[in-house]
């Protein structure tokens, strides 16, 4: 029996080699020059626009009326990805099944993996692997968290060429032509609105509101959209509004991130005093507790 375990185990690690092997090789083939026309047919590769089979999605359970699917939806278009969230939920689902699989076959054959496997680092490396796969919202909070900041200071710098650029008599998609040197983040949303400009400018906006995901992203397209259809002065004292509003909230990370930095300093610093208590104190406690106990 255990010799056929051994031989799932190597057959299973040999597939997930292959598995990311071809990962690899398709990563680095992406890269380079294709006919979109040859690998048309080939409907796995364009994974990013369509959405992920109802029947996969079924055979794990996975409902997206479920309200944790809709947060994860949520988080994920507020982190950037455009793609649909089931491909996310179904692989971290089926991540959880196969370490979940993995941790039970080590607790179950520990002897008899002892001398294939390093218990001492593979047991604790998958119960982590696992936490981190089940907390994911967590750090998916964190990373909208930082984008949403990031966004925001591009916001803030854009709107305010914009104002800068009110007394211009250029169209507003040449004012947005201008304001995309200064954007790093949401350059390329930024230039795939530009270019789509022409052809739908409504549709080019909702759809750069969609891409941003963050509330700064809402109220900055409806002010786009404003000025767009009504090129008025007004409109650029709505902007001023909304400048003022997205410096206070740059404000108040900023504040909330010296505050965070202050706790960790705070710990840091009583690193020492511990290590002075350890040192010179404990051993007097130790040498009064030896006394006490010659004196009973």
């Amino acid at each position: 029996m255990y010799d056929w375990v051994e031989s799932v185990i190597r057959i299973a690690v040999l597939a997930g080699q292959f598995v990311f092997g071809a990962a690899a090789i398709y990563a680095i083939l992406s890269l380079l020059p294709r006919r979109p026309a040859r690998w048309k047919h080939l409907a796995v590769l364009s994974w990013r626009t369509h959405a992920v089979p109802a029947g996969w999605l079924r055979l794990l359970r996975i409902a997206r009326q479920a309200p944790t699917f809709m947060e994860r939806e949520l988080l994920l278009a507020g982190c950037g990805v455009t793609a649909d969230a089931g491909w996310y939920v179904f692989t971290r689902r089926l991540l959880l099944i196969v370490v979940s699989l993995f941790i039970l076959i080590v607790v179950v054959l520990h002897g008899r993996l002892n001398g294939l496997i390093p218990l001492a680092y593979s047991g604790p490396g998958l119960l982590l692997l696992l936490l981190l796969i089940y907390n994911d919202l967590a750090w998916l909070r964190a990373i909208r968290k930082v984008r949403a900041l990031q966004m925001t200071k591009e916001i803030f710098v854009v709107s305010n060429q914009l104002l800068y650029l009110s007394d211009s008599s250029l169209h507003i998609h040449a004012k947005l032509a201008r304001c995309v040197p200064f954007t790093r983040a949401m350059r390329g949303d930024l230039e795939r609105l530009l270019a789509e400009w022409y052809h739908d400018a409504g549709s080019a906006l909702q759809r750069f509101k969609q891409r941003i995901g963050t509330d700064e992203g809402l109220s900055f397209v409806e002010t786009l959209d404003a000025l767009r259809m009504h090129e008025s002065r007004q409109y650029y004292e709505l902007l001023r509004v909304r400048i003022g509003d997205y410096k206070e909230k740059i404000e108040l990370a900023k504040e909330s991130r010296k505050e965070s930095t202050s706790y960790v300093l705070f710990v840091i610093a009583g690193i020492p005093i511990l290590y002075t208590f350890q040192v010179f104190i404990y051993p007097w406690v130790k040498e009064g507790q030896k006394l006490f106990q010659s004196l009973n």
